[in-house]
């Protein structure tokens, strides 16, 4: 399945239907008064999130929503029947995104974090008046109604950013993709030249009977943050994870400077994630001595690296050290999460079962 995480659509939501004009019509009944009924109201654009996707890739064939209109108001007072509903499912973690003014600004108009949540974003158009409702006492034949209001319309973009309880960061050809395989079932392409993976990657970590989500984004460049490589795009997947890896190639020609750059591209992004809980991974370990890993170590350390684990994403060594310490870390992040909401700690799930 491919993976397509932007999306624009068009969605319409359901013109209220017209409302009757007809007369009582009985045998012994000389003038039968109004009885037309009301049209129906036409049917809403709902969004629902739904479990079992993980991709807007439905939305590049089909761009246009258009919600049916309410039915036509009938003789004996009877209302038209009101326009179904259109429910279009999307993957949680999903955000809908006005489309652009003309100062380029964009508001959120609903964000599903939660299989089930669903909004209604367009209301469907109230039917028009039968010609019943218009009866008064000077006009007791009245021929007028009226033909239903009309529906709402807009464009709107679909922006989907991955719910990962960890994400995985670092330059192009830091070994993540060999990363992810080894901790996870993903089969994630592996190459030895720079962006391998082009889209983002999610795999589920088991260890030590605790799970958590694992999400791996391409490898971001200098002013990935103002969108250079689409950069911005793929931080945005790592805007809801608890916990950052910053995955650093030791036999890269100055691993200071790659942890700098991705650092920078961190902070500059904003959503606060340079505040995340972060660790440092120094990757292909088995390539180099340990006094190497160990002295590359140290300089990051005097750069103002923070915790740094030594690992070999080929071999898998150092790896489970580093899962220990994730695995402390989603801990803490769901403790100060449940102190910040003002709900008991104690009772806080470190990460969600999948």
């Amino acid at each position: 399945m491919h993976f397509l995480d932007q999306a624009k659509i068009f969605i319409r939501s359901g013109a209220g239907g017209p409302g009757a004009v007809s007369f009582r019509r009985e045998k012994y009944v000389e003038y039968g008064g109004p009885n037309g009924g009301n049209g129906g109201k036409g049917g809403d654009i709902i969004f629902e999130a739904v479990p079992g996707l993980n991709t807007l890739i439905d939305f590049r064939y089909t761009q246009h929503f258009k919600a049916p209109r309410g039915g036509h108001g009938e003789g004996g007072d009877r209302t038209g029947a009101g326009g179904k509903d259109l429910v279009i499912k999307v993957p949680v973690g999903t955000q809908v995104i006005s489309d652009p003014d003309e100062e380029g600004y964009s508001d959120v108009l609903a964000d599903f974090t939660q299989v089930g949540q669903r909004v209604v974003l367009l209301r469907g158009g109230d039917g028009g008046r039968g010609n019943a409702s218009y009866k008064t006492s000077t006009n007791r034949a009245p021929r007028q109604h009226g033909t239903g209001w009309p529906g709402e319309e807009r464009w709107v973009w679909l922006r989907l950013k991955l719910l990962a309880d960890v994400g995985l960061v670092g330059l192009p050809n830091a070994g993540k993709s060999t990363f992810i395989n080894q901790v996870t079932n993903t089969k994630a392409k592996v190459g030895d030249y720079p962006f391998t993976t082009t889209t983002p990657q999610l795999g589920v970590v088991l260890h030590k009977g605790r799970e958590f989500v694992l999400a791996d984004i391409p490898g971001l460049i200098e002013g990935a943050a103002e969108g250079a490589g689409i950069g911005d795009r793929f931080l945005g997947h790592i805007e809801r994870c608890r916990v950052l890896i910053h995955l650093i190639d030791a036999t890269g020609d100055d691993p200071v400077e790659a942890w700098r750059i991705v650092q920078g591209e961190l902070a500059a992004y904003g959503e606060g994630l340079d505040e995340k809980l972060q660790l440092i991974a120094l990757n292909k370990g088995d390539l180099l001595g340990p006094e190497l890993m160990k002295d590359i170590a140290k300089q990051l350390k005097k750069a103002g690296a923070g915790k740094i684990f030594i690992i070999s994403g080929a071999t898998g060594e150092g790896v489970p050290k580093l899962l220990d310490a994730i695995i402390d870390l989603l801990g803490d992040a769901a403790k100060i999460a449940q102190e910040e909401s003002g709900e008991d700690a104690e009772e806080a799930k470190p990460w969600s079962p999948i």
